[in-house]
């Protein structure tokens, strides 16, 4: 069993450690996104580790469908396959359920789907999702949920959040059982209920309840991002955050950019992952505290700057903006690589200086300095 422990608070800011089976995490924590067992761009597992990465995801729908979860269970589970000894959180593939709008079916007993690769019939359901995520064996499970669009009708989601606490007992029971077999690789699996309602508080909030009675290892926020403003989705996380368990983690699903997660951390939360480090760099976009900055623009073409001055990521303490730029121009994949490493360590980095900055009960100032910073924009010229 886990162990979450709060080290101190800073307004609703939480600083804590999570203790897993595969090593302790501290929290406010960015997990880093590997959708298919690796990190977009040629991020090797030995380039996590040096960029300070705590968690990597791993998409259980994906990986599903290729390789196999069954192969990788045959090969020790996912930690072996992909050669990373921290922990893993793996999503359920509900949010697959929500994105292959034209190629699934949902069912009281789960969803019918087409995969996206090859146009096979795929049937997922809690039970199925739980066996997966065993199967490949993540230190973190999510439980099989509907993610509903932000704009769907209020009956309709009220029916969708229904059914899918249904599915999260089932989730837990198949989760328990799963963990009391000889043959289960992590036998210590955690399982983590998603909230939903869309941008609807009440339903938000009922959910919320209903769900914290059912004593997890952890809270989602799931079924935000999706559509709605900045401002719908800093309005839910107030109502919700405080339903769910203080004494539990808190996980943002799916957010986001770096002005969110200093927003988000400051309303309770202190689990995020997002894909737009690795899909930005991989498009010559860069992440700073002076703002976001396009490499492909011209006015870097002989600036012999590493990307953010004083960032101690791989790639700023060997490479000029020029260099990295000149390699992108010419579809280098080194010129990607090299953003990709550069944006995951600043997202590590935030994390970091967030902790701190709780640590020393001076989180409000930091957030609004980093805000004002960040919103400032890169002015270009040395």
């Amino acid at each position: 069993m886990a162990k979450y422990t709060i080290l101190t608070t800073d307004g609703k800011a939480k600083r804590a450690v999570y203790e897993t089976v595969h090593g302790t995490i501290q929290t406010p924590v960015f997990m880093n996104v590997g959708t298919v067992a690796a990190i977009k761009g040629a991020v090797s597992t030995a380039d996590l580790h040096e960029i300070g990465t705590q968690v990597e995801l791993s998409n259980t729908y994906h990986l599903h469908v290729r390789p196999g979860d069954e192969l990788i269970r045959q090969l020790g589970g996912l930690h072996r396959f992909m050669n990373w000894d921290k922990p893993i959180l793996t999503d359920s593939g509900g949010f697959q359920v929500f994105s292959l709008t034209g190629l699934r079916k949902i069912k009281e007993e789960g969803v019918y789907f087409n995969s996206h690769i090859d146009g096979k019939k795929i049937f997922m359901g809690p039970e199925e999702s739980m066996q997966i995520q065993s199967n490949l064996g993540s230190t973190i499970a999510m439980a099989f949920d509907e993610c509903p669009s932000s704009v769907a009708e209020r009956s309709y989601i009220q029916a969708s959040v229904d059914r899918t606490t249904r599915w999260l007992q089932r989730c837990k029971d198949e989760m328990q059982r799963l963990n009391s077999l000889e043959q289960t690789i992590n036998k210590e699996q955690l399982l983590f209920g998603i909230n939903q309602g869309a941008i609807f508080e009440d339903i938000r909030i009922e959910h919320a309840k209903r769900i914290a009675d059912m004593n997890l290892d952890g809270y989602a926020i799931g079924g935000l991002a999706v559509g709605e403003t900045h401002e719908e989705m800093y309005r839910i996380l107030d109502a919700v955050v405080p339903y769910l368990p203080q004494n539990k983690p808190t996980y943002l699903m799916g957010v986001g950019t770096p002005a969110n997660i200093l927003e988000a951390v400051d309303r309770g939360v202190d689990f995020f992952d997002c894909v737009y480090p690795s899909r930005n760099g991989r498009h010559g976009h860069v992440y700073t505290k002076q703002g976001k900055r396009n490499l492909f623009n011209a006015k870097y073409a002989a600036d012999d700057r590493p990307i953010e001055e004083g960032c101690n990521c791989p790639t700023c303490r060997n490479y000029s903006r020029a260099y990295i730029r000149h390699l992108l121009k010419a579809k280098e994949m080194l010129g990607m690589r090299l953003c990709v490493l550069h944006n995951l360590y600043f997202y590590n980095n935030l994390m970091t200086e967030i902790r701190k900055a709780i640590d020393k009960h001076c989180y409000k100032e930091y957030k609004n300095n980093m805000l004002a910073s960040m919103a400032a924009g890169d002015t270009g010229g040395k």
